[in-house]
């Protein structure tokens, strides 16, 4: 009767804790969508109130360049969800698509792709990262190619387990036993059955991809043609003393995206639960 207990306050907390992130996420994503309404100038504009502190002028003050700290904290917001959002889905995809075929076939092709995932978990990330970025660019499209080809492992090692298990089920079997193909039942069956800790992996793994953003951006390797709140950062660091204001809008911005991203990954790994979704 405890442990009932316990459960069901889980999955209570678990929708609050789902419920505070969408809300949050909401709020950052309209702030995205309505930045051209909202930010009272171009952000790439320069002029020459450097670094005015913020007042009824400017919200949020300006940087060292005379940029509108407001406007760029809108158009940032862009930024950071399109590439955490298009890094995430290209995890999710090559984690779901090689875990898959390496759970469900099993045998030599298992072996092979096993070793293969053992290998990328062994490199260290984020200097392979900073490595292929320095190599082939820093445009939008490199950075989250990049982040999205090299942070897939942990979706594959969950898919793999999901199709291990789904694969011993009686209707996968009865599927082998009247001729359905192996390709058909791990698209049409396998997959979307153990998709759901996959889905609530990626929604995290957003978080972590923004993060990494900022940090390219924050080390000079983020596109110049953006505007992103790890240049922002970046830029405001060598005015700490005397404009404050530019990175700590822009980090406190990561903090609120990356930790509404979270939110929601994690309430929707407890709701998502077969365990959790069971009680009654």
């Amino acid at each position: 009767m405890r442990v009932r207990v316990t459960n069901t306050l889980q999955v209570i907390n678990s929708i609050t804790q789902l419920k505070i992130g969408l809300c949050l996420l909401a709020v950052i994503i309209l702030l995205a969508l309505f930045a051209p309404f909202l930010a009272a100038y171009d952000p790439f504009a320069l002029n020459d109130d450097l670094l005015a502190p913020p007042g009824s002028q400017y919200l949020l003050g300006t940087d060292g360049l005379g940029r509108d700290v407001f406007s760029e904290l809108l158009y940032g917001a862009r930024t950071s969800i399109f590439i955490g959002v298009v890094a995430a889905a290209i995890s999710g995809i090559l984690g779901t698509l090689i875990g898959g075929l390496s759970g469900f076939y099993r045998g030599k092709l298992d072996s092979v792709l096993s070793e293969f995932v053992n290998v990328f978990l062994m490199l260290p990330t984020f200097f392979l990262i900073l490595l292929i970025v320095a190599l082939f660019g820093s445009s939008m499209l490199n950075v989250m190619l990049v982040i999205g080809v090299t942070t897939w492992t942990g979706n594959a090692v969950l898919m793999r387990a999901q199709a291990m298990s789904l694969r011993e089920r009686t209707y996968v079997k009865s599927l082998q036993s009247i001729g359905v193909s192996k390709f058909k039942i791990l698209t049409k069956h396998i997959i979307p059955n153990g998709i759901f800790p996959i889905i609530a992996n990626t929604t995290m793994n957003i978080s972590g991809a923004i993060l990494t953003e900022a940090g390219l951006s924050f080390l000079g390797l983020g596109d110049p043609n953006l505007v992103s709140w790890g240049q922002m950062v970046f830029h405001g660091k060598s005015y700490l003393v005397n404009g404050w204001w530019i990175s700590t809008f822009s980090g406190f911005a990561i903090v609120v995206t990356v930790l509404a991203f979270y939110l929601i990954g994690d309430g929707l790994n407890h709701v998502l639960s077969p365990k959790l979704r069971d009680i009654k």
